[in-house]
């Protein structure tokens, strides 16, 4: 249908793969518009189909006279939410971890975000899971010829190194399950600032993101909910929030409510900035001296920064430690990093490697191999549910 709509459109077909310009007309013979053209024959293509580009201008009334041309053509439709990178996926043009990638590439918007996008969209983890599912695949032939020729004493015993060779695999696979994971890149790590009423959490949470987003005022109580701000600092994502101060007592329903959820915040929270008395924060929490500039600031023996939001003193040193903290949390530039779901699959491969390892029984360690080749064609989308692909490509925009 793609050539078919293309020679409607413009007149002929032209060179394969060579942008040619050319006059847009609708059925009636009107110019739509000079646009460049491509036509790009399958298979050599994104989704392995027929395709054809339209370089249009980009005034609304031209894309809408061209899409109103196409629509009225038989047999086509607008393209659903993630459609052209499902039909590559379908036509084996890339598999379900490039796909994620892709869609994390879509989404990227700081610099350490796109290139672990870029390395997962260019294929290194699919890569490494090809490789373990081949190793896996050769050991299960292994025991499959002591299963099958069990009467035979050159195949009847596993060869000299079999169980090293799984622990080898299962330590790889290991080394990639400690990395940091998708979603903190993908979401930004979280900071989240905590304290008791009138500490300066919201001042410094504005001088953070750099804006009067939350409302500050010297009445205890001001701040009653989450107040959340994703912002990049020096390229690194992070979400920073703004709490309710935490106090015991309250009788405002609104602000219990509103303490609540910053005890929950804090307990969700990669990193807490503590603007309270010293050590009565959450452990691990950063001791941070809030209004600094002020007379009655709370005094901290070991703070770990001192800060005023009204004169900056200070912030160009908390802004510094958190991207080098951020950085330890993250993969490293141009890693990739496994989501929540290729983490649990390779977690499964990796169990049940770990059990054959110590097993006899080549039925049992048979069984359990068979376990890993199939998290691992789950992770590549050999084996998958068009539930959790209609989630996957619905993060897409519409079309691509």
């Amino acid at each position: 249908m793609a050539g078919v709509a293309l020679r409607e459109l413009a007149g002929r077909l032209p060179a394969l793969r060579r942008a040619t310009y050319s006059a847009l007309r609708d059925a009636q013979a009107q110019v739509l518009d000079r646009a460049l053209v491509l036509w790009l024959p399958g298979p050599a293509t994104a989704t392995g189909e027929d395709t054809a580009e339209l370089h249009c201008h980009g005034g609304r009334a031209v894309i809408a006279a061209v899409e109103g041309a196409l629509a009225a053509m038989p047999g086509l439709r607008r393209a659903g939410a993630g459609e052209f990178t499902r039909r590559a996926f379908a036509n084996g043009r890339i598999d379900l971890a490039e796909a994620e990638g892709l869609a994390d590439l879509l989404s990227a918007e700081t610099e350490i975000q796109r290139q672990a996008a870029m390395a997962m969209a260019s294929g290194a983890v699919s890569r490494e899971t090809l490789r373990w599912r081949e190793v896996v695949l050769m050991a299960s032939a292994q025991v499959e010829a002591v299963l099958d020729f069990a009467d035979e004493d050159d195949v009847a015993v596993l060869p000299d190194g079999f169980s090293a060779s799984l622990a080898e695999l299962h330590g790889q696979i290991a080394t990639w399950l400690t990395r940091p994971r998708a979603e903190a890149l993908r979401e930004g790590i979280r900071v989240v600032i905590a304290g008791p009423p009138n500490a300066g959490k919201s001042t410094l949470f504005n001088a953070l993101v750099e804006s009067e987003a939350a409302i500050t005022a010297p009445i205890p109580g001001t701040t009653r909910d989450v107040l959340t701000r994703p912002v990049a600092i020096d390229g690194v994502p992070f979400v920073l929030c703004d709490t309710a101060g935490l106090r015991d007592d309250t009788d405002d329903t609104i602000e219990a409510i509103g303490i609540e959820r910053a005890r929950g915040a804090v307990a969700g929270a990669d990193i807490v900035l503590w603007l309270g008395a010293e050590r009565a924060g959450p452990v691990g929490s950063w001791e941070v001296i809030g209004r600094c500039d002020a007379a009655d600031h709370m005094a901290k023996l070991a703070p770990r920064h001192r800060i005023s939001a009204v004169t900056r003193e200070g912030l160009l040193g908390l802004r510094a430690d958190l991207v080098t903290t951020a950085r330890s949390l993250l993969p490293r530039p141009g890693e990739a990093a496994l989501s929540a779901r290729q983490h649990h699959l390779l977690a499964r491969a990796a169990s049940a490697l770990s059990e054959a390892q110590y097993l006899h029984d080549p039925l049992l360690i048979a069984e359990c191999l068979r376990l890993a080749r199939a998290a691992f064609d789950q992770l590549l989308g050999r084996a998958t549910t068009e539930d959790m692909l209609d989630a996957l490509f619905g993060r897409f925009c519409i079309g691509k």
